[in-house]
């Protein structure tokens, strides 16, 4: 044991040798942080019976309660469980009095949140009880085995999945909406992300499928739209070019929606059907056309490069014509330059869905569907909490509401193709 060690070391120094106080305070640093912690415990516990059942040995007229010995009772210390002895006091009636403080020590909560954030960082269930810091050896210890860090972490997932699954939207001013699929063995997690209006970038939701079909996609944008995202207004829904997540948006919110297909993606397909040699001219062509400060001479470049492949890579001429105008939308917008750049493609939901493929290729064996919606939400929750304002939204989310709202004006308010159930 680490601490018995340690006290061996301290008494195996030899005659010659010198300790100061600091290095006998090093040693055991930890064990006494604990011990006075645990003895100021137990005098706030006392002092907290003292205020309900009065002073010892001092009687008082119509006293509600008395003092009753002490019981074992557990804590939870540094992710575990420590058996302390528990101050009882009783109503005159016989009840068990709650102290306060023991109650706030007692709670579950902390220990949720520790199996948690071991799992998130790489710890393992099997090594759970390795990654904490050590106690004192007179402290009866439990909860550190890997099927109690198994259980707490599903309860605390559980609950947060139902809380993130469940939250309200209808007070975000969403402007930009971006929807990416992560496949996790036979199953396929769609999340949403949602730009407001102040630059914020928000997880609107996850939805688990079988495939990412146009009906998975319809399903997540209704269940937002029920959970109170407006689909009333004109958004900016930026895609990796799936024809699936394209009709789904536009059933839902009709004609307001705008369409920008991800130009990474686009020039990744394009690439990818060309040989070796002639791939650095062309995605030098596509990084001139995608720079260009104006959309017609961008389109222009585009359409010399689709005429140049047709003749020998008809393949690759094909992926680039399809849904070309798509690819400029943002560029149409007049919006300052970073913020156009952040938009053109789905960079910032790709790094969501990086940070979920990082957390789930630990699970070795998943053990159905909701095991796997389970895992991605606790990801894209421990992402969303070091998010920041997207690049350029100070200079041009103003910019981009007023051009929204002028294509919402332009459309005329036009209904979704089809009422979605």
């Amino acid at each position: 044991m680490k601490n018995t060690a340690r006290k061996k070391k301290l008494r195996e120094v030899g005659p010659t040798t010198q300790l100061t106080l600091a290095d006998v305070i090093r040693a055991d640093l930890h064990e006494f942080v604990i011990s006075a912690g645990t003895a100021a415990l137990a005098a706030v516990l006392e002092h907290e019976r003292t205020r309900l059942v009065g002073p010892r040995y001092v009687h008082l007229p119509g006293r509600h309660a008395h003092r009753a010995g002490s019981a074992p009772g557990e804590l939870v210390m540094g992710g575990r469980r420590v058996q302390v002895r528990r101050p009882r006091a009783r109503t005159v009636d016989g009840h068990e009095v709650e102290l306060p403080t023991w109650a706030a020590f007692g709670a579950e909560d902390p220990l949720h949140e520790r199996a948690v954030e071991q799992m998130l960082v790489g710890v393992s269930t099997r090594n759970y009880a390795r990654s904490l810091e050590p106690v004192p050896d007179e402290l009866a210890a439990r909860g550190t085995s890997r099927s109690a860090v198994s259980r707490r972490f599903v309860a605390a997932t559980e609950k947060q999945m139902a809380e993130w699954l469940g939250r309200d939207l209808c007070e975000l001013d969403l402007v930009v909406l971006m929807i990416d699929g992560v496949f996790i063995e036979d199953h396929v997690l769609l999340v949403a992300l949602g730009i407001a209006s102040d630059g914020e970038k928000h997880v609107l939701g996850v939805r688990e499928g079988a495939t990412e079909n146009a009906a998975s996609c319809t399903a997540l944008l209704a269940d937002l739209r029920d959970r109170g995202m407006h689909t009333d207004r004109g958004v900016l829904a930026v895609i990796d070019g799936s024809k699936a997540l394209a009709k789904a948006i536009r059933d839902v919110f009709g004609n307001r929606a705008l369409i920008q297909r991800c130009q990474a993606h686009k020039a990744r397909n394009v690439l990818d059907q060309l040989p070796e040699e002639m791939r650095p001219s062309v995605r030098q062509a596509l990084r001139d056309a995608y720079g260009s400060a104006d959309a017609s001479r961008a389109k222009r470049l585009l359409a010399n490069l689709v005429r140049r492949l047709r003749d020998e890579h008809p393949g690759a001429a094909a992926s680039l014509e399809e849904g070309l105008d798509e690819t400029l939308t943002v560029k149409r917008l007049d919006l300052p330059s970073k913020l156009e750049r952040q938009l053109s493609t789905t960079n910032a939901i790709e790094n969501l869905m990086g940070a979920v493929r990082r957390l789930t290729r630990r699970v070795k064996r998943w053990r159905g569907g909701r095991m796997i919606l389970r895992w991605t939400v606790a990801a894209v929750a421990d992402a969303a909490g070091r998010f920041r304002r997207i690049t350029g939204a100070r200079d041009g989310m103003t910019a981009l509401v007023r051009a929204l709202k002028d294509h919402e004006n332009a459309t005329n308010g036009a209904t979704p193709r089809k009422q979605v159930a």
